[in-house]
């Protein structure tokens, strides 16, 4: 039994010692590994940043910098990687890590669809720039209000009542958006109405005419007026003046405010009419009398006998 005991404790041994042997052996190689993975990564984060730095100056924006730092640190550090393994005599490993990142990956894909949907669409977002940071855009969903952010998962809206809403750039690549920024102008569109009995023609100079001094209005752009409609109780119609529109949609609302003012005082100085909503009620069974006729015909005194009243 003790006999059995020293074989087991002495092949025991001897599997360390081979062990301690082939590690002593290995140690300059692991220090080497682990000097070459520090030297990747320091170098990987030096080159992504110089990278991103000169992408940024020559005309990129900050997306597309982020993005590219990011994939030359993940490549440099992956190659500093595979040097370090190879330095440790672990090629086969190698072989190993590569179809196992490839299995992995294929599993990934169909496991993140959606992600990977997300991340495709920040590429094609960033480098095609349908719309840039600080831009005003309006999604199908009905979110509007200025871009502050644009990462490679989602694109994060500032709206105009200061919330914000991350709006997954999946639904920016495959469904329309609404770019307000991009042109450099607006078109303002007033709807008003005027009275039956006012001229027309003087109506559309004086509306016209007073859009003169509405601050933001383009000067080589010209004020149109266009009638739209017979309604109830007016003539209606819309008046479209073209504004400078940036990233400050703040500059909108006061225009508007000023074109709203301008346009009833110009209409208050000229006589017009804006009017209220006109009613005409018919009264009878059948309709088509009016109410003093109808009160006229109503027998008064036999209406306060039934009611108990008569004096």
């Amino acid at each position: 039994m003790d006999l059995g005991l020293d074989k087991v404790v002495n092949s025991a041994y001897d599997k360390l010692s081979e062990w301690g042997n082939a590690l002593i052996d290995l140690l300059p190689n692991m220090v080497l590994a682990i000097i070459i993975l520090i030297l990747a990564y320091f170098a990987a984060k030096i080159i992504g940043s110089i990278v991103e730095k000169y992408t940024i100056k020559f005309g990129g924006n900050k997306t597309i910098a982020g993005f590219v730092r990011r994939v030359l640190f993940i490549i440099v550090f992956i190659l500093g990687g595979m040097l370090a393994l190879s330095v440790m005599n672990l090629e086969k490993t190698i072989s190993s890590i590569l179809a196992g990142m490839g299995i992995v990956g294929l599993a990934l894909g169909f496991a993140f669809q959606d992600t990977a949907a997300n991340f495709m669409s920040g590429i094609y977002i960033s480098f095609k720039q349908p719309f840039r940071i600080g831009d005003i855009i309006k999604t199908t969903t009905g979110h509007m209000g200025n871009v502050i952010d644009i990462n490679l998962r989602v694109t994060k809206i500032r709206l105009f009542d200061g919330q914000h809403v991350y709006v997954p750039n999946k639904m920016l690549f495959q469904e329309y958006f609404v770019n307000f920024t991009e042109e450099g102008k607006r078109r303002l569109q007033l709807s008003c109405g005027v009275s039956y009995g006012d001229d027309l023609e003087k109506v559309e100079k004086v509306a016209i005419k007073a859009m003169d001094n509405v601050p933001s209005k383009l000067e080589d752009e010209d004020v149109s007026l266009f009638w739209t409609e017979f309604g109830s109780s007016s003539i209606n119609f819309e008046l479209n003046v073209w504004m400078e529109y940036n990233q400050d949609h703040r500059k909108f609302i006061d225009t508007r405010n000023e074109a709203l003012k301008a346009l009833k005082k110009a209409f208050d100085e000229n006589d017009i009419t804006i009017p209220f909503p006109i009613r005409t009620l018919d009264f009878g069974i059948k309709g088509g009398k009016m109410l003093s006729k109808d009160l006229a015909s109503v027998d008064w005194k036999s209406e306060s006998a039934l009611n108990g009243n008569d004096e």
